[in-house]
């Protein structure tokens, strides 16, 4: 029975017979039914499951008592808990007994390879786990056999048995029976984590003293020699082994114990108990247990311990919570933490080791630690530490104490534990009978939790740096010692400490340094607090543009002025604030001024007159003497004509120099003798300002002390000096004269602001020392820093530390390999803006950060040193908000109040308000009302701002009583209007999120999932459907199981209603026969059609029932609140097919959303989850696959990958059972099939045909997706053959749209067909299947999704008539289309009609509507916050300048909008409009011949030629190209260049095959062919030049182009004109282009610009 294995179903049943029967067998038989009829309560028990111990030892849920006074006596041993509670402290009871201490190995090397982990899923967790797991397991042994745990220290207890001394021989045997079924235990478990887990236990007995002392809190010791046998035999056991004290061997019955012996020591090693056969242990063990006061017996017999029964009593409550932590006490009181008393936290472990004078009585020893524990307690309570733990071994009395236990985390906790250490470590000395005091202070990441079990357990820390602390403690007595973070992170100075030898350690693999502290006392040492103001050169100040202009501003006035200047600069810790003072302190050396700058710290505020001590021993020059007889000579240089001689000696104790003290310096009193030195001091200063002017320079501000503010305020007052301090927000009022400084009319208050992205950025850039970082890279620290320098660095050191980051040589886009992984990896080229470090100009030098694959940054744990402030934060909190901030942590960093309110336990609506009003006002939270809302917040810095504080003195004044309760009531009602929030800092969130364990994390995402599930779907503007069409029918993933009434009130709440009709056409519109007739022309179809959209538009604004969308599109909200969620969530709970289900719909919705990087982020973290569930054979697996491919497909096609995106479509096709044909032979043969399938299409009647189900529709919109990008990637291949697989795909797309039924999928893919038809020029086929589409919508009944086809139709005919270069007809649709799209209110179509119908009024020269439609443009960019759309925009005004003749955007507009956008994520990855926008800047400095400005845009667009999409941006952008090339061609035929007419025949082909092929669209060809005659010209041939210029003429005049027929002329009539002007060139053009203001009401004006049109020079070569 000693190991349990399997229990059976019927496990309660058996469980409840055995109690009943064994009740007869004997004490040991019912100790272990005692046990079993503990099992539902003590363990997590399944039928048929094997016996696990609970992770949460199942505090709460075991079937105890729920009464305060048992989840405080869980705490305590039964020594304590019925103990005398004699008011006398300290108090002495002596007792006989046995002592178990029992060590579990194993578990040091497991702390340190738990203790710091790369990702918040860390393995201290599990450490714990596995702890409590087996720590459980001894607590019963123990507890069964009637022991008593007294103490857990880690991963080890100590245990009591109290009998009287004759008995100890009896009871030495029952506890070398507990302690063999203990080790019979470990040896049947298996290894946990790789470790072999064992256990080494020592046993001692004899006479025992129990020490309780203290005063306010009550602590307890065991001492005497049977502790310290016991820890001596613990000491001598190896893996496994019982060791008997000698005091032990000697007291017990030798004849039961089988021992070994040990050489040369008197312990012994038990080996087994060797009990006769008729010996009957378990009636031996039940007369023992006769003895024991407390062992469960009678009704009790069935529990572990008596103590669980405790009834209510308040005396003993009351005595017993002195012995309970202050943590503890509040926890257990608030009834809502209960469970989650653990967490991983930074904290500063205090070790105080007391060390005793020779042999010295209990009575002696028990003053000593009386007087100690009351003085350690009192100054840890000043600084919110606490004491854990008290040990006694043989190395004395040992304090751990603990600074930032959960809710007593205070702000510079290291510095607090340093100064308590000091203190303590100073008055300990002094205690009488105490020899050497040592104390380790350690900081770091620990474990701060509960340990043990259910019925007994103790809060204790484990980890590392607990080690750490113990083991410097030890190894370095008679000092206060700290560790290298310690060292680093407090506010101390650095000549406060001293570097130590390296000593090994036990147990601590590389500690680091080690550092004494030797102490606070220390004299000044005069050069120490000085500031540095010298500049790095290769590390410039960034981001603080708009403070150097506020220094500046000041900086002028106070040398204007006879008066002083004040400035002063706050900010909290980590904005940089040091830096900047240098820098300034740099920039006023620089002018030649006396500038004195000095840095204090913690400790400088608490040192009488210290800052004006420092700042006059620099004006005085004493700061670099080397002894006090060289600074004391030249002090009295110094004072000798302001001070008397007799009273040099009161500058001593200033200066720590020696004067000889005089009888009048001893009768002055100290009032007098400070006003002595306050006036010399001011004399000086007076004095030296004649001939200098003085800039004092004070860093941390905050820290000056009293007297020296008063005397700062009285130096403004009477003296010119300039005052510049940065200072962190006072924590206290400040003093007086602080604040009367602070509102002086001469102060300037600066608080500082965030920095830029940009500006973050370029300091990764810096501190990496390399000229670009991954965009990954870059929104992880510009997120995660906040814009707060100090955040950025910790960010990138933890990011160093795990070997996140790798750099290497820039690999030029030509040289790299476009695979997948690499598809983005080229963007984070160098930035050529970035000036900073002297990189050579080849590429190949330049080096590059990216990120070590398989790393997922946003799943990284946050850094200690930033948890730490977070921590700070939520421990100021009360309770109930911390929980708040916890739950929000585990929805993410931004999320809904109602999901909020979904998980919050038993909370009401007005209770969240409240708690989050106050969080919001705390600045934990913001709330918005809108996504929009959200977004521009999320771009926005909180701005550097200048804060009057006389302003606001005056109006405090007069501050109206109960204004603070109505600004609280204003935000409670802003969050209830509100329903969205976000963390103000993302490092909170991960913080918060990190406190929960495993268990409570994994029920909390589960219940967020099932709230989101139900909205998981497109908005109901879109039509509520699947991102992905119809994808939830082919994969069933969800976690809620929906009856049919639960999915009829789903459509009711999401609005969907049945298909209504509306209206019907009626009259001439009612068929086809009446309106599109075969004798119609097609102009005269083209008015019917115009027609049919004009009645819509009216029907559709006076329709009774509302056709078009009230709101716009939602989608994005969707995605963000409820996609990204949960598939966060289903990751998190290893839900890894419904988490690929999500992440597949997120990649969905960023495609539509045009942001292809966001795109292609989520679609790697699909690939990992695809890899992980590559053994799934199933259907819905090989759906999802094809579904991936597809999306990866999508993704390369739209950034220009066309080759990949090929190779996705194509493995997409294969897994969806639709095979595309991989050569010719195959391809004619497929056409042949698909032209059957057609024409059988065609005559099916739609009755005759049964629907497709859901799953199949799934298949087949997949299918028409790809083979839709399939015959746009085909026909922009120059390859002949090419043209037969577009056209094969191009038919295969319509055949499968008509087997799906789906008129909006007939129409779009009619649509396509005829714009193939026409790029391939089928000039037959692309007219009928425009008809085609049109007709589709005819005889419709008019509602929603009818007017989205009818706008998508006009949008997609618009869109065609532009390209083929039907003008006229492209306006009118496009008008059309626009009012639609503005009334269906989605934004995504919108913005494309508009740029399509702004390029085509340009060729009109339309200049007043175009302009018009620009202001629509500009207005729906920037209400909307469309980036496209604002690229866009920017391309036409370049434009205008280029070929339109006036100005609308200046070019430096242009320019700023390119230089702060180009790296947007999403504009970054839209190649076609980039490659405009660098293209016509490229051609802009062409022009001006300005060749290295214009090589650099045109090196840009070189990269993204290769990236060929069929989009009229990026025909645009070729064209514009071309024009480059052009130019560049005019340029080297001018330097008499080599090969040049190779080069210009080359470019002629090229623009040849272009038109030949019409793969860019008629539209274009005018541009092209007169790019054609100017080559030609160049070239000297006149006749071919003659003949592009009739051409592109001709085609113009079809066309109706009349912004290139206008240039055309000009450039004809200039080529065969001798004369030769220099004002025609593009600069005196330039120069002379008015602007759009001056020009639109006067015709003829407008005229006029028309001729500002930039002359194509004629350079003619020799060689032609």
């Amino acid at each position: 029975m000693r190991h349990l294995g399997y229990l059976p179903s019927n496990s309660k049943q058996v469980l409840s017979c055995w109690t009943s029967s064994l009740r007869v067998l004997g004490p040991h038989c019912l100790s272990f039914c005692r046990l079993c009829c503990l099992l539902p309560f003590q363990l997590l028990i399944e039928p048929g499951e094997p016996w696990k111990f609970s992770s949460e030892m199942n505090i709460g849920k075991a079937s105890l008592p729920d009464r305060t006074i048992v989840r405080i006596a869980a705490h305590l041993p039964d020594l304590i808990v019925y103990g005398d509670f004699t008011p006398e402290r300290p108090s002495t009871e002596y007792f006989d007994g046995v002592l178990m201490f029992v060590d579990i190995s194993g578990f040091t090397a497991m702390t340190e390879k738990f203790s710091t982990a790369m990702y918040m899923d860390r393995g201290a967790e599990q450490l714990v786990e596995i702890l409590n797991r087996h720590i459980s397991v001894i607590v019963e042994k123990v507890l069964i056999f009637g022991g008593d745990i007294l103490k857990f220290a880690g991963d080890a207890l100590l245990a009591l048995w109290k009998v009287e001394r004759k008995q100890l021989k009896n009871f030495i045997t029952v506890v070398v029976k507990c302690s063999l079924e203990i080790h019979g235990v470990f040896e049947n478990q298996e290894s946990v984590e790789g470790l072999d887990i064992r256990v080494k236990i020592g046993l001692s007995a004899g006479h025992i003293k129990k020490l309780v002392f203290g005063d306010e809190k009550s602590y307890f010791l065991v001492i005497g020699q049977a502790v310290e046998d016991v820890r001596f035999a613990q000491s001598m056991a190896q893996m496994n082994d019982i060791i008997l004290s000698p005091n032990c061997w000697q007291l017990c019955d030798r004849s039961l114990i089988e021992i070994e012996t040990i050489p040369d020591q008197r312990a012994v090693k038990v080996n087994f108990l060797k009990l006769p056969p008729t010996y009957n242990f378990n009636e031996f063990f039940m007369k023992c247990m006769e003895y024991m006061d407390y062992y469960p017996s009678g009704d009790h017999k069935n529990i572990l311990r008596l103590a669980s029964t405790l009834e209510s009593d308040p005396h003993l409550e009351n005595s017993l919570q002195k012995y309970i932590m202050r943590s503890i006490l509040k926890q257990i009181d608030d009834k809502q933490l209960k469970g989650y008393l653990s967490e991983l936290r930074p904290a500063t472990i205090v070790f105080v080791n007391l060390q005793f004078k020779g042999k010295e009585t209990a009575d002696d020893i028990g003053q000593a630690i009386q007087d100690s524990s009351v003085y350690i307690d009192s100054v840890l309570k000043n600084f919110k530490g606490q004491i854990n733990k008290v040990f006694m071994f043989d190395k004395g009395c040992s304090f751990l104490c603990v600074f930032g236990f959960p809710g007593e985390k205070a702000t510079d906790e290291i510095t607090h534990a340093l100064e308590s250490a000091v203190i303590i470590f100073d008055y300990c000395s002094q205690i009488f009978k105490i020899k050497i005091v040592s104390i380790g202070v350690a900081s770091g990441i620990v474990f701060c939790g509960i340990v043990g079990h259910s019925v007994r357990h103790e809060y204790t820390v484990i980890g590392r740096k607990v080690n750490i602390a113990a083991r410097m403690m030890m190894y370095y007595p008679g000092i206060v010692t700290c560790d290298s973070v310690t060292y680093s992170n407090c506010s101390l100075p650095s000549y406060f400490f001293k570097e130590l030898p390296k000593q090994h350690m036990k147990g601590v693999a590389e500690p680091g340094p080690v550092y004494q502290c030797l102490g606070l006392n220390e004299k000044v040492m005069f050069g120490m607090s000085s500031l540095s103001c010298n500049r790095h050169q290769n590390y410039p100040l960034l981001g603080r543009n708009k403070e150097i202009r506020m220094f500046l501003q000041n900086m002028k006035e106070f040398m204007l002025s006879k008066s002083s200047q004040v400035l002063m600069f706050e900010g909290v810790t980590g904005y940089g604030k040091s830096q900047l003072v240098s820098e300034l302190g740099y920039l006023a050396q620089a002018e030649d001024h006396r500038v004195i700058a000095i840095g204090l710290t913690k400790v400088s505020i608490h040192q009488y007159f210290y800052t004006i001590q420092l700042l006059m021993a620099s004006v005085l020059g004493l700061d670099t003497c080397k002894h006090y007889k060289e600074r004391q000579h030249n002090l009295e240089e110094k004072v000798k004509n302001y001070l008397d001689e007799a009273l040099y000696c009161i500058l001593n104790d200033i200066f720590h120099v020696q004067f000889p003290m005089t009888r009048e310096a001893c009768k002055m009193s100290g009032i007098k003798k400070q006003k002595e030195i306050e006036a010399l001091f001011m004399n000086i200063l007076k004095e030296t300002s004649k001939d200098e002017k003085f800039i004092f320079i004070i860093d941390e501000a905050q820290y000056i002390d009293t007297t020296s503010w008063d005397f700062l305020e009285k130096l403004i007052q009477k003296l010119n000096v300039f005052l510049i301090m940065s200072l962190s927000p006072f924590i206290d009022a400040p003093c007086k004269s602080a604040s009367a400084i602070m509102k002086n009319r001469n102060t300037t208050y600066i608080i500082i602001g965030e920095i830029s992205a940009k500006d973050i950025r370029s300091k990764v850039c810096l501190d990496l020392n390399v000229d670009s970082i991954p965009k990954e890279l870059e929104m992880y620290l510009v997120e995660g820093s906040c814009g707060i320098p100090f955040y950025c660095e910790e960010l990138l050191k933890n990011l160093d530390h795990h070997k996140v980051l790798m750099v290497h040589q820039y690999q030029s886009e030509e040289k790299a390999n476009v695979n997948w992984h690499a598809l983005f990896k080229n963007y984070t080229k160098p930035q050529m803006s970035f000036h900073v470090f002297s990189f050579s100009s080849h590429e190949d030098k330049i080096e590059v950060c990216d990120i070590t694959p398989g790393v997922r940054l946003k799943n990284m744990s946050p850094p200690s040193t930033l948890k730490e402030i977070s921590l700070v934060q939520l421990d100021s909190m009360s309770l109930s908000q911390q929980m708040l901030v916890r739950c929000a942590a585990i929805i993410g960093q931004t999320f809904t109040t109602s999901l909020l309110f979904e998980i919050l336990p038993c909370w009401s609506m007005k209770m969240m308000v409240e708690a989050l009003a106050t969080l919001v006002q705390s600045s934990i939270f913001y709330c918005f009302q809108s996504q929009k809302e959200l977004r521009w917040a999320a771009k926005r810095k909180g701005a550097t701002f200048e804060l009057h504080h006389r302003s606001l003195a005056l109006k405090s004044s007069s501050k109206i009583e109960g204004q603070d309760d109505k600004e609280i009531y204003v935000l409670e009602n802003e969050v209830t209007q509100s329903h969205i929030l976000r963390f103000c800092k993302p490092i909170m969130q991960k913080t918060a999120y990190e406190l929960w364990l495993k268990d409570q994390k994994a029920a909390l995402h589960v219940k967020c999932a099932r709230f989101l599930e139900e909205s998981a779907h497109k908005c109901e503007h879109c039509g509520s459907g699947d991102f992905i069409p119809f994808h939830h029918y082919a994969v069933d993933i969800r976690l809620n199981t929906l009856d049919l009434d639960t999915v009829k009130k789903m459509i009711s709440t999401h609005g969907i209603k049945r298909t209504k009709e509306v209206f019907k056409i009626k009259e001439r519109l009612s068929k086809k026969s009446d309106v599109l007739t075969d004798d119609l022309s097609p102009e005269e179809i083209g008015e019917k059609i115009l027609y049919f959209f004009d009645i819509t538009l009216d029907k559709i604004t006076s329709a009774d029932e509302i056709l078009t969308p009230v709101e716009s599109c939602q989608c994005q909200e969707v995605l963000e609140f409820v996609l990204l969620p949960l598939a966060y969530h289903f990751t998190v709970l290893e839900k890894l097919d419904k988490a690929l289900y999500y992440y597949l719909e997120i990649v969905a919705a960023y495609i539509s959303l045009s942001d292809n990087y966001l795109a292609y982020i989520h679609l790697c973290e699909g690939e990992r989850l695809l890899k992980s569930l590559k053994h799934d054979k199933s259907w819905c697996h090989t759906f999802e696959t094809a579904i991936f491919y597809n999306l990866k497909g999508q993704v390369s096609f739209n950034v220009g990958q066309m080759s990949l995106a090929k190779k996705m479509m194509r493995k997409a096709l294969k897994l969806l059972k639709r095979v595309f044909p991989y050569n010719r032979v195959s391809v004619f043969l497929q056409t042949h099939v698909e032209k059957n399938k057609h024409d059988f299409h065609m005559s099916q009647q739609l009755h005759d045909i049964c629907p497709p189900g859901k799953k199949k529709m799934a298949q087949l919109h997949q299918q028409i997706s790809c083979l839709s990008s399939l015959w746009k990637i085909y026909s922009l291949d120059y390859a002949r053959h090419c043209k037969y697989f577009a056209h094969l795909a191009a038919m295969m797309q319509v055949n499968i749209a008509l087997e799906t039924l789906d008129k909006f999928q007939i129409i779009k893919a009619y649509l396509d067909y005829s714009l193939h038809s026409q790029l391939a020029g089928y000039q037959g086929l692309w007219f009928k299947y425009e008809v085609m589409a049109f007709e589709k919508i005819f005889n419709k009944p008019l509602n929603r999704e009818t007017v989205e086809i009818i706008a998508y139709v006009a949008e997609k005919l618009s869109y065609i008539k532009c390209i083929m270069g039907y003008l006229d007809l492209s306006i009118q649709l496009g008008f059309r289309a626009h009012a639609m799209w503005q009334l269906i209110k989605d934004t995504n179509r919108h913005y494309s009609v508009l740029q399509r119908l702004t390029v085509a009024l340009f060729l009109k020269t339309r200049y007043q509507k175009m302009i018009e439609v620009m202001e629509w443009m500009w207005s729906f960019a920037t209400i909307e916050e469309h980036t496209i759309s604002q690229g866009l925009f920017y391309v036409i005004c370049l434009d205008i300048l280029l070929y339109g003749g006036f100005i609308y955007r200046t070019f430096e507009e242009c320019m700023e909008f390119i230089n702060d956008q180009e790296d947007n994520k999403i504009l970054k990855f839209h190649s076609g409009l980039l490659l405009i926008l660098y293209t016509d800047v490229a051609i802009w400095f062409a022009r001006l011949e300005e060749w290295d400005s214009f090589q650099v845009f045109f090196n840009r667009a070189k990269k993204l030629i290769q990236k060929r999409t069929p989009s009229f941006l990026y025909c645009s952008g070729l064209n514009r190209y071309l024009e480059c090339q052009v130019l560049c061609l005019q340029k080297q035929i001018q330097e008499q260049m080599e090969n040049v007419q190779d080069i210009g025949v080359e470019l002629l082909k090229t623009m040849e095959n272009l038109v030949t092929q019409s793969s860019t669209g008629l539209i274009f060809h005018p541009r092209i062919y007169h790019l054609m005659a100017y080559v030609c010209i160049l070239m000297g041939d006149e006749e071919n030049c003659n003949l592009f210029l009739k051409t592109a003429l001709k085609i113009c005049e079809n066309q109706g182009n009349v912004l290139e027929k206008i240039w055309l002329n000009i450039s004809k009539q200039w080529w065969y004109s001798d004369q030769v002007y220099e004002e025609d060139s593009w600069l005196h053009t330039v120069l002379r282009l008015p602007k759009w203001s001056d020009i639109e009401f006067n015709e003829n004006k407008i005229k006029r610009a028309e001729q500002n049109k930039f002359r194509f020079k004629i350079t003619v070569s020799d060689k032609y």
